[in-house]
């Protein structure tokens, strides 16, 4: 797979492939404290996984922070935002940036979710860091929206992926179960 990156040079990505209505594999990243967050699977809630290349960006900071805002509007969704920084340097940029509402995990270890998802950046200058990406998993465990971005350098689209999670999340019978 490729996407369009920095001006309309073309990287490619590696990994396993993951699409709307496949089980999202479940992995292990590591939190700014050191602790371990757990992405993916079924979790009976869903979840909200925002995948950028660094937090020391400005775009990667601008959506953060936007994801920060609207996670403070959603009930039963956890939003984690997933990177290869290191989780000392999420911490100090969660603390500069007054980011409370999410979860940030780092992937810098083995690069788990970068390979299980297929956003790793396999080569350009940005070669082993995670493409811009955003993935919807429902209460199931499967993927209900996924958005990996053209140009790496452009924030996502926020209305989709925010259509996404109010539909993932809305607990109202939608009538074919019985």
């Amino acid at each position: 797979m490729a996407i369009t990156h920095l001006k309309g040079g073309v990287v490619n990505l590696s990994g396993n492939e993951v699409n709307v209505g496949d089980l999202a594999p479940i992995v292990t990243v590591v939190a700014k404290d050191l602790s371990e967050i757990q992405v993916g699977g079924e979790q009976g809630k869903a979840q909200v996984v925002v995948v950028v290349p660094s937090l020391d960006t400005a775009v990667c900071a601008s959506e953060t922070r936007r994801f920060n805002t609207e996670a403070a509007k959603i009930e039963n969704a956890s939003v984690t935002v997933v990177s290869m920084d290191l989780p000392f340097a999420m911490g100090r940029f969660c603390t500069t940036e007054g980011i409370e509402n999410l979860e940030v995990g780092s992937d810098f270890r083995n690069k788990d979710f970068a390979n299980a998802y297929g956003v790793l950046i396999a080569d350009g200058p940005l070669a082993g860091v995670t493409c811009r990406a955003i993935f919807v998993i429902d209460a199931s465990g499967k993927v209900a929206y996924k958005d990996i971005c053209n140009e790496i350098t452009e924030e996502p689209n926020y209305d989709g992926a925010l259509a996404a999670i109010n539909s993932a999340t809305d607990t109202s019978c939608c009538g074919t179960c019985q």
